[in-house]
């Protein structure tokens, strides 16, 4: 069977995974995002049910007040919409998801407690994510067919916990891409605008959450992509350091490669609700599980330290509006510039930031993925410039002694800046992307959040507005680099009025506790 072929059958048997009661026409302009609710297919139960946060599902499915049959059928049903209009579905299993409800429903009527601290709660997976029985293609169409023999250790946790599992969602092939397109299923848009890319490499997570099929979903971020596919949805996300969420038996493209290492977090509407996920698994000795994982348990106390500040007005941030090798678009440093102001009015300590050496430092991250001269991914010339050969070992390791000698170095950096200014730096606030959620093939800089991927820091997304072309205007600048040529050409306000804008605040590594707190407090400012 030739790949056009299986992909086709592939693409067919997920739209047949869908009842024939929850299909619909498309709509034919631009934003889908009020489509769920005029489509007439969700009840005002079920309207409700997925409107309400992950927090207060499990609160009201601990309780008895919804059943977990009732929840599941209304994600499931969103769910479907959603990906009819954005095309956000690599696997879909309404019935297996609703035996599972009912199993923890019967739990629940007999023992009369909740499973876990998820029971009962729908979560959306990106693709990579392994289920037992199912298929991760991530967009191969070579993988086609072959089912998973075991889950992820994720997976195991978050049934353990009560989860209820019952979409995973697409990628780009090959992933390593801040686009979401792939030869088996095509191309994810963004629903609020679907010229506009959904981000990357998790954008069917995006895509789901921003049209609420999804109220809490898992992705994985190696170079950006948990964060991309939040800051073009509206979404919080969370990019964990190293360490800290278990990743076994996930698939990937590149198994082995050490030296920058992918992670799994949350993408959520809230910071509560990532909460929630972080907690959950962590309540669970992820390390018994994962030798990988630091043996380290949700520390309160971490998250009470910033919390006394932020009731003080003590918090200290830095923030940047520009690498020095890309300058953002208006919308972005708009962005940036409304964080810092409701920080600074609100009483905390907000300073410039120096971003030390991040050019030469976005070109060793590059060296690092491309040193297997492109071997494992034919088509990662998207993202690595084809120009990389295949490394030696010794080379490798130059690379490998390089990227600690610059984190060691950041370090240095950031304690000579609390010397300076005598007091503990919490945080530095930054662009995501040198855009808003971007046009379909545009995505040409990577640079603001790859060097969170180098630093191993922790980095969590913070929505904060939309461009506005009465606002955001052209402005005509001096180019940084090649790439500032490319992108300050492609800017037009028109096209981008209205795309998602958000920037990412940035910790310490395994601050996991400290960033979601203070992102927590951003969000709150922010409205």
């Amino acid at each position: 069977m030739d790949w056009q072929l299986a992909a086709s059958k592939k693409k067919s048997s997920l739209e047949a995974a869908i009842p024939p009661e929850w299909r619909i026409k498309p709509p034919t302009y631009d934003s889908v995002m009020s489509f769920p609710r005029q489509s007439g297919i969700l009840t005002e139960e079920e309207l409700q049910i997925t409107e309400s946060s992950a927090t207060q599902l499990v609160g009201d499915l601990a309780a008895g007040k919804l059943s977990s049959v009732a929840v599941t059928t209304a994600f499931c049903k969103r769910a479907a919409l959603a990906h009819q209009v954005t095309n956000c579905f690599h696997e879909f299993f309404p019935d297996m998801a609703l035996a599972r409800a009912q199993y923890l429903d019967d739990y629940m009527a007999e023992h009369k407690k909740p499973i876990g601290p998820l029971h009962g709660l729908p979560i959306s997976l990106k693709d990579q994510v392994r289920i037992k029985g199912l298929e991760t293609t991530m967009g191969y169409a070579t993988w086609i067919g072959k089912k998973n023999t075991e889950d992820s250790v994720l997976t195991t946790l978050l049934l353990n916990a009560g989860a209820v599992l019952y979409v995973k969602t697409s990628v780009p092939q090959a992933l390593m891409v801040g686009e979401t397109i792939n030869n088996v299923f095509g191309r994810t848009t963004n629903p609020r605008n679907k010229n506009l890319s959904c981000g990357g490499s998790s954008g069917g997570e995006g895509a789901i959450l921003a049209l609420r099929g999804s109220v809490l979903g898992v992705g994985t971020d190696i170079g950006g992509s948990i964060r991309i596919p939040a800051a073009f949805n509206l979404l919080y996300g969370l990019r964990p350091s190293h360490g800290r969420i278990p990743y076994a038996n996930m698939a990937n493209s590149m198994e082995g490669q050490e030296t920058i290492h992918s992670v799994c977090g949350p993408l959520a509407h809230s910071v509560a609700d990532m909460r929630l996920f972080v907690t959950s698994v962590l309540s669970q000795e992820p390390w018994l599980h994962d030798s990988k994982v630091i043996p380290m348990p949700w520390r309160q106390s971490e998250e009470d330290t910033i919390k006394i500040k932020i009731g003080s007005g003590g918090l200290t941030l830095g923030y940047y509006f520009c690498d020095g090798n890309v300058l953002p678009h208006p919308p972005i440093l708009r962005a940036i510039q409304t964080v810092t102001t409701k920080l600074s009015e609100a009483g905390h300590t907000v300073l410039p930031w120096g971003p030390y050496e991040h050019p030469s430092a976005i070109d060793l991250f590059m060296s690092i993925i491309g040193a297997d001269g492109g071997t494992v991914i034919q088509n990662i010339a998207d993202l690595t410039p084809a120009t990389h050969s295949k490394l030696s070992i010794n080379d490798l390791w130059d690379l490998h002694l390089r990227k600690w000698n610059y984190q060691c170095a950041y370090l240095s950096k950031i304690r000579e800046f609390e010397k300076r200014i005598g007091r503990e730096l919490d945080a530095i606030i930054a662009p995501v992307a040198p855009h808003a959620a971007i046009r379909h093939n545009q995505f040409k800089y990577y640079g603001y959040t790859t060097i969170v991927n180098l630093l191993d820091f922790t980095s969590v997304v913070v929505p904060v507005t939309v461009a506005d072309r009465g606002v955001d205007v052209r402005n005509e600048v001096k180019s940084l680099s090649e790439v500032d040529a490319v992108v300050q050409g492609e800017y037009d306000p028109d096209v981008y009025h209205g795309a998602p804008v958000a920037v990412q605040i940035i910790g310490r590594r395994l601050t996991e506790e400290r960033v979601m707190a203070i992102a927590e407090e951003v969000g709150r400012l922010l409205g």
